[in-house]
């Protein structure tokens, strides 16, 4: 599969607020909304696209890869770039998550200059946890919310 970045449209902002996960990734959908679509189109979320502009996934940096109620245990406060993503429902489980999240490094990697990064997950997705580590994340801090409980990775300097 070849992969691309593209501007985040209201079609790809549309798809994706209508994905749907299995449970316990039911967790991460979302309701379309006129309030999702204006966070998606932004201009800090960027869609990543196949070599036949299928929608595969999509990704953040900076402030929107951040779960806000994690500023309230200090989370956040060491300078980095902070990395969001998703994909596609029916992409998960397959072996495609090592390339696509590989790819979504290089392109930040192309267009930053901190080396640094930090992932926010929630605690229970294992799956999730074991491809950052693989990539060299690792656990920095915990915190919850009403939701869940996350944990920050980093990964650099």
């Amino acid at each position: 599969m070849e992969l691309y970045i593209s501007k985040m449209t209201e079609s790809y902002a549309t798809e994706i607020l209508s994905w749907s996960y299995a449970p316990p990734y039911d967790f991460y959908n979302n309701e379309l909304s006129q309030e999702g679509l204006e966070e998606l189109l932004n201009n800090q979320y960027l869609a990543v696209i196949d070599q036949y502009e299928n929608l595969i996934g999509f990704y953040c940096i900076g402030q929107s890869a951040q779960v806000p109620k994690g500023n309230e245990f200090g989370v956040y406060e060491r300078r980095m770039i902070d990395i969001g993503l998703g994909v596609r429902p029916d992409l998960m489980g397959k072996g495609f998550g090592s390339g696509i999240f590989r790819f979504i490094l290089e392109k930040i990697h192309e267009t930053t200059n901190l080396s640094t990064y930090r992932l926010t997950v929630a605690k229970f997705n294992k799956r999730a946890i074991r491809l950052y580590e693989n990539f060299g994340f690792k656990v920095e801090n915990e915190f919850y919310t009403e939701r869940a409980e996350f944990i920050t990775m980093i990964s650099g300097n």
